[in-house]
């Protein structure tokens, strides 16, 4: 284990008065201009949509999927219920934003508004519970991807290009096409959007664009090879061949730093898919087969522990351990900060992965402010686990699907 630390053509197809319209209700939606109990506008919303219920503590659901039936369902783990939901077929990805689910195949995205979700305001945050809904359809296809916040989706190709769809049922709510074509995923972030550029076979730059696609700043930035993204508390992190790019916004004006590796990394090792806790400022992503790299944005801080075969790891942040799920079956974990392995549980799945990271039906960790989520789906289950008490199974949740896609909402 070693320390380094550095200072340093989509076609509007979606209906937005279908997708993140029927979110709470047939047309229950985002409060417009001079609505909600705080007045918010449609580019920054309160959270609040007629027919929710806020709560005094975080409403997670995991959204499930499984990929050889196309069945889907949705684990409250607050009433420990599993609602049945329209079945899917061909899914074979499935992505959140915190709020909608996005079951993905090779023809288009099917959407469900998971009916909770969570309003973070910095110094104070906001939790909602409302019905789970079916939300419509977006255009795309395979290597699509789809970012969100409070206000608006964003869905990018593969090609690059980008459109921008409100979550408004309002006749003014609009797609629109950004100009262009980008380097990665587009990102909401700080009421603005985050992208990269590239001209010719020179590195990714990072753009910052109004909602309409208008460009308003160009940080001083270089990324080669851009792959990953994730959004923090203190800004968008993304992953570049030499570490990754930190975009950050304070009282308007937006930055760009690198928080490089320190070293050469071989490809196969680099950090390219985030994960962690919303809210949080400590990433993981896989460091090779091996190991993990643990990211510490506050610090800019890249870590690498050495675990056995890494299936998927993530953590909840400072404090807490890292969990990996190892080719054992088992749930390890590790202190962040020296490497040692802190804890183990039995194997937990049915038929342990032989394959390490990287194939979209391996199971994955989700977690949040007091639990981690693992699916089983050979054993056509989720396990809840409190990583605060030596990674103890609190819970298990048995279902009548195998539960090989999940992401967690509410967070």
């Amino acid at each position: 284990m070693f320390v380094r630390k550095h200072v340093t053509s989509l076609t509007p197809v979606l209906l937005s008065a279908v997708l993140l319209s029927a979110g709470c209700g047939a047309h229950d939606d985002e409060p417009g201009p001079g609505t909600g109990s705080e007045g918010a506008s449609a580019a920054a919303p309160h959270g609040y949509v007629e027919g929710a219920t806020e709560a005094a503590e975080q409403q997670s659901r995991l959204l499930l999927g499984d990929r050889a039936t196309g069945e889907t369902r949705v684990l409250d783990p607050v009433t420990g219920k599993v609602h049945e939901t329209a079945r899917r077929a061909g899914v074979t990805e499935l992505t959140t934003d915190g709020r909608y689910g996005y079951f993905h195949d090779t023809d288009g995205i099917h959407v469900l508004d998971s009916g909770a979700w969570t309003v973070d305001h910095g110094d104070h945050v906001h939790y909602y519970r409302a019905k789970i809904r079916e939300a419509g359809e977006l255009p795309g296809g395979t290597g699509t991807s789809v970012r969100g916040d409070a206000g608006l989706t964003v869905v990018t190709d593969a090609g690059g290009k980008a459109g921008v769809h409100p979550r408004s049922d309002s006749a003014k709510g609009t797609s629109v096409r950004l100009p262009g074509s980008y380097a990665g995923a587009v990102v909401p972030y700080a009421e603005h959007l985050i992208a990269l550029t590239r001209d010719g076979d020179g590195p990714a730059r990072a753009v910052v664009l109004d909602r309409s696609g208008k460009r308003v700043a160009s940080p001083a930035s270089e990324c080669e090879d851009p792959q990953g993204d994730a959004v923090t508390r203190r800004g968008i992190v993304l992953g570049c061949a030499d570490g990754a790019l930190l975009v950050h916004e304070d009282d308007g004006v937006f930055t760009a730093e690198k928080i490089p590796y320190g070293e050469d990394v071989p490809d196969t090792e680099r950090a390219t898919e985030f994960r962690h806790r919303p809210g949080s400022t400590t990433l993981t992503a896989p460091a090779g087969k091996n190991a993990v790299w643990v990211l510490d944005v506050t610090e800019h801080a890249w870590t690498r522990v050495e675990t056995g075969r890494v299936i998927a790891a993530n953590t909840a942040g400072e404090g807490a351990p890292l969990v990996v799920l190892e080719n054992d079956g088992a749930l390890h974990g590790y202190d962040m900060s020296s490497g040692e392995e802190t804890a183990v549980t039995d194997s937990l799945l049915k038929d342990a992965p032989k394959a390490s990271t990287g194939s979209a039906a391996a199971p994955v960790i989700e977690i949040d402010r007091s639990r981690a989520y693992l699916n089983d789906p050979s054993g056509k289950r989720v396990y809840e686990i409190d990583y605060n008490d030596g990674l103890r199974v609190a819970r298990t949740f048995d279902l009548d699907v195998r539960p090989s896609l999940m992401v967690e909402t509410g967070r």
